[in-house]
Order: structure tokens, then C-alpha cells, then sequence
């Protein structure tokens, strides 16, 4: 089965989601002062949660297409860098919600 390669996403359709997130954030905010139940502002956190997964995603597959198109030849300068934003991705992305939970 090929895969269909996604096509670049622009700045401006990552700020429309970006602003959706920070929407969700001040929902959220308005959640907490309410004293709304935990169940649904965890929900909302995982939502939350999803959506900077997603545009995280959408940032990276950009810039590999980006980057792999500006050169015919794969450059050790890009590779790297490409290793750097996928390791920060990742570390913030699992590491730190174990490490809250212990406090």
C-alpha cells in the first residue's frame, strides 16, 4: 500500500489552530475559577493536550519537507537539527506529565 505524502500546511492555517488552543486554554481557565468537576476540566486538558500533539505535528512535517527540499543531497547540518526538534518533541511530550503527577 503507498502513502500519499500530506502536503505542506501554511503559517496561517498553524496559527488558526493555534489560536483554537488558546481559546481552549481560556475555556479552561474559566473552567477552574467556575469550580467546574475535574472529570471534564482532565477532558479538557486531554483535548487540550491533543490539539499541541497535532500542531506540533503539523510544525514538524513542514520543516522536513522544507529542509529535504532545499537540498538535493541530505546535508548532516539538517539531520541534526531534525534529530534536535524531534528529541525536544518527544521529551516534553511524556516525560514531564509523570513527573507532575509525583509531586
Amino acid at each position: 500500500m503507498v502513502r500519499e505524502e500530506k502536503p505542506e500546511v501554511s503559517r496561517e492555517a498553524v496559527l488558526k489552530r493555534l489560536k483554537k488552543i488558546e481559546g481552549q486554554i481560556r475555556g479552561l481557565q474559566k473552567m477552574v475559577t467556575e469550580e467546574r468537576d475535574c472529570e471534564s476540566i482532565v477532558t479538557q486538558l486531554a483535548a487540550v493536550r491533543s490539539a499541541i500533539d497535532s500542531a506540533g505535528a503539523l510544525v514538524m512535517n513542514n520543516y522536513m519537507k522544507l529542509c529535504f527540499r532545499q537540498s538535493s543531497e541530505v546535508d548532516t547540518a539538517i539531520l541534526g537539527s531534525l534529530a534536535r526538534i524531534i528529541a525536544i518533541w518527544d521529551t516534553c511530550g511524556s516525560a514531564s506529565s509523570y513527573s507532575e503527577i509525583k509531586r
